[in-house]
């Protein structure tokens, strides 16, 4: 549940109130667990609509839609300590099986695991970023932290990432195809 004080520095308005709906998912034969299945949850009428609010210490993503006053949330996966995503941003691309190459921090930091995708992965299931990806912009410049699908769903309710947002690929599928460019992203 976001809390009155994650919700003010998020938007200035009042927290989640309850949850009214949820639904269960799966990916492959990994079973999430139901806390982190998307539901509609009501929230202060206050907090703008196409808005994302993220939650990172609850690992939980907040998309209020059209209709103020509801929102679905996801679970998500998040950054490990340290490189985690904190403030502001608007979706300043979206792309559908994106390709994917670490940065040049990511190979520095673990060169076993990133420096032989260095050029890129093309996307793909087997791509890191899965199914879809929201890119993060502040003041018109990509952020490199982005809101993707994941090949690890296992991940989701855990702090491991180098500071993307990890959604489900059925989620973010979802999601990818109910927000717009310029929809702003709050994370706290």
């Amino acid at each position: 549940m976001l809390t009155r004080r994650e919700a003010l520095v998020a938007s200035g308005a009042a927290g989640i109130i309850a949850a009214t709906a949820g639904t269960a998912t799966a990916q492959s034969t990994f079973k999430l667990p139901e806390k982190f299945s998307p539901r509609e949850v009501r929230v202060d009428k206050d907090i703008a609509t196409n808005t994302i609010i993220i939650v990172t210490g609850k690992h939980f993503l907040y998309h209020v839609g059209e209709k103020p006053g509801t929102a679905v949330r996801y679970g998500v996966g998040v950054g490990r300590a340290g490189l985690e995503f904190k403030g502001s941003a608007v979706i300043g691309a979206k792309k559908e099986w994106p390709s994917w190459t670490p940065t040049k921090d990511m190979i520095k930091r673990e060169p076993e695991n990133y420096a032989k995708w260095a050029d890129g992965m093309p996307g793909g299931p087997e791509n890191p970023l899965g199914a879809r990806a929201l890119y993060l912009f502040q003041n018109g410049a990509d952020t490199f932290f982005r809101i993707h699908g994941t090949t690890v769903p296992r991940s989701i309710g855990t702090s491991v990432s180098n500071g993307c947002i990890r959604m489900i690929n059925e989620h973010v599928t979802h999601l990818y195809d109910r927000v717009s460019l310029g929809t702003k992203v709050i994370v706290v």
